[in-house]
């Protein structure tokens, strides 16, 4: 690990912990705050989720001043259940919908910029099972607490709720070593494809977005690019649990994400391409008697920087709201 690394480590490392409620009101001033959950059939876990945000840190503590959930297509009760819990929900293809549709979660992150006020962003999956609010107050602490901070991941213990441990396998097999290899000033990251993250809407807005996978991976490498390491933190939440994929879904993903660094090693000159990267991922399945191909096309789509939008931008004036979204009766 680089010296530079070290150092960040001691400096931009800290735990939920480190940062009570009374710190951050106290702390919060005019800052506005919005908490967004990316939400594709999750009606099992959102309103839980929703409903402890709410509770604590809304009618509570006047902490958060915007609750979001962005639908992505759900064909289950996952819209529903978090309008009843009491978030504001926006369907993924009814924001800016002048724009051509994409898919995966980082168009929902993405999209998420155009239907939210806060000066501040937290980004909480929707998955989550034994959720505490203190996940969102431990990511905003550094944010109000030193302005040059403009990203903060999480990080915490991944197990297997089957086995116990043992989660973060894109992490340890595919993201951590790209990182490493071609990034090292990241390596300290415990947590890179962190979910749970926050930032200020100056730096987010400011930065392109992969649209799949790989838009973690994405904005920790272009906002060490467009900000520095000193402006990126981690605080340890202590303990994640949440529904984990298939090892073909994450296949997928491990697809994705190196697709989405193939272009920032071509975009900061690091690699000198003398093809494009193939698009399509096969794997094979068990059929009767024979193990069956399974092709997918994983190169993701990626969406400009949200201020070069002009409807976004048109919103950022003063006086202007963004849409309303379907809210609690």
């Amino acid at each position: 690990m680089l010296p530079e690394v070290e150092e960040w480590l001691r400096a931009r490392t800290t735990a939920s912990a480190d940062w009570p409620l009374d710190a951050l009101l106290a702390a919060k001033g005019g800052t506005t705050i919005s908490v967004v959950l990316p939400a594709r059939d999750e009606q099992e876990t959102v309103g839980d989720i929703v409903a402890a945000i709410r509770r604590d840190l809304v009618e509570a503590a006047p902490l958060v001043d915007e609750l979001i959930v962005v639908d992505s297509r759900s064909t289950d009760d996952t819209a529903a259940r978090a309008v009843r819990a009491g978030a504001k929900v926006f369907g993924q293809d009814e924001i800016l919908p002048g724009l051509p549709a994409m898919d995966g979660k980082g168009d929902v992150l993405w999209k998420s910029l155009a239907v939210t006020t806060g000066d501040l962003l937290v980004f909480v999956d929707a998955d989550l099972r034994e959720f505490r609010t203190s996940f969102v107050t431990g990511l905003l602490g550094p944010l109000l607490a030193d302005p040059s901070v403009a990203l903060v991941k999480g990080c915490y213990d991944r197990p297997l709720r089957e086995a116990g441990e043992g989660g973060g396998r894109v992490t340890e097999l595919v993201a951590r070593p790209l990182l490493n290899l071609h990034w090292p000033l990241l390596a300290g990251f415990v947590q890179p494809l962190a979910g749970e993250y926050a930032a200020r809407r100056t730096a987010l807005e400011r930065v392109p977005f992969a649209t799949g996978y790989g838009v973690e991976l994405g904005l920790l490498i272009d906002l060490l690019d467009e900000a520095g390491l000193p402006a990126l933190a981690q605080v340890d939440l202590g303990r994640r649990v949440h529904s984990h994929q298939s090892t073909e879904a994450l296949g997928v993903m491990a697809g994705q994400i190196m697709h989405t660094a193939w272009t920032r090693l071509e975009r900061q000159c690091k690699v000198i391409s003398l093809h494009p990267p193939a698009p399509a991922l096969t794997q094979f399945r068990r059929g009767p008697g024979l193990h069956v191909p399974i092709t997918r096309n994983v190169l993701p789509g990626e969406r400009p920087p949200m201020i070069q939008v002009p409807e976004y931008a048109a919103a950022r004036l003063p006086g202007t709201r963004p849409a309303s979204g379907t809210t609690a009766s």
